[in-house]
C-alpha cells in the first residue's frame, strides 16, 4: 500500500495525522495523482516535487503556517513548478459501505463513449455509471486507488431526495470497504446532500490534474 493510500486509510478509520501543525511531503502513488490534504493541524503533500522544493514555498506562503498548504500563492507556485492544474479546493468526505442492493432502481450505463462515462474516465479507474429517473451515480477508483463516487441530479427533480438516494447507493455499490466523495465547500446543497446520506467530512484537499 502507497503512502497516501494509508493516510486515507487511516483517515477513513477515524485515524488521523498528528495535529501538530506540521506538513508531511510523500510521493505521488501514481504519474496521475498529486495534490494537497488538509487535515486538522496536519497537511500531507504528495507529489514527485523535490520535498525541499515544496517545503521552501510553504516557508515562503503568505499566510498562517497551519494554513500554508491550501495558501492560493503556494498551490499557483505547486502548479507551475508540476506543470498540472487544479478546479478547487474540495471537501473530503468518507462513509462506510452497506449490506445489500440499493434501495433504488438503477440501471447501469456501460457505453464507454457515453458522455459521463468518458468523463469519468479521465479522473478515475474502473469506471462504472448508473442512471436513475432523473440522476447519475458514478463509481470508480480516484487517487491512490480509493472509491469514490460523484451523484448528478437534474434540475426538475430536486428536492425530493434523490440525490441522498444516490449517494446512499454508492455504499450500497461500493466493492471497497468505505466509498469517498467530494463537495465544492461553496455547494452548500451538495455538502447536505452527503451528509445526510452518511457521509464524515475528513480533510481539504486540492486535487492536481493534467490537460
Amino acid at each position: 500500500m502507497n503512502e497516501v493510500a494509508r493516510i486515507l486509510a487511516d483517515a477513513a478509520r477515524g485515524t488521523f495525522p498528528p495535529m501538530d501543525g506540521s506538513t508531511t511531503v510523500v510521493p505521488q502513488p501514481n504519474p496521475r495523482d498529486a495534490g494537497v490534504l488538509a487535515f486538522t493541524a496536519h497537511s500531507v503533500i504528495f507529489t514527485d516535487a523535490d520535498p525541499a522544493w515544496v517545503r521552501a514555498r510553504l516557508a515562503a506562503a503568505s499566510s498562517d503556517p497551519l494554513a500554508a498548504s491550501m495558501n492560493p500563492g503556494f498551490l499557483v507556485a505547486l502548479m507551475a513548478h508540476t506543470g498540472l492544474h487544479m478546479n478547487t479546493i474540495d471537501l473530503l468526505t468518507v462513509a462506510d459501505r452497506l449490506p445489500g442492493a440499493p434501495p433504488l432502481e438503477l440501471r447501469e450505463i456501460e457505453d464507454p463513449e457515453h458522455p459521463r462515462v468518458a468523463r469519468a474516465l479521465k479522473f478515475r479507474d474502473e469506471v462504472r455509471v448508473w442512471a436513475a429517473d432523473g440522476g447519475v451515480l458514478i463509481l470508480g477508483r480516484g487517487v491512490a486507488g480509493r472509491w469514490e463516487a460523484a451523484i448528478e441530479v437534474d434540475e426538475a427533480v430536486r428536492h425530493r431526495g434523490l440525490g441522498r438516494a444516490l449517494a446512499t447507493a454508492a455504499r450500497h455499490l461500493t466493492p471497497g470497504d468505505v466509498v469517498w466523495a467530494q463537495q465544492s465547500p461553496g455547494n452548500a446543497r451538495s455538502v447536505r446532500t452527503f451528509q445526510a446520506a452518511g457521509y464524515r467530512p475528513v480533510a481539504s484537499e486540492a486535487l492536481l490534474i493534467a490537460g
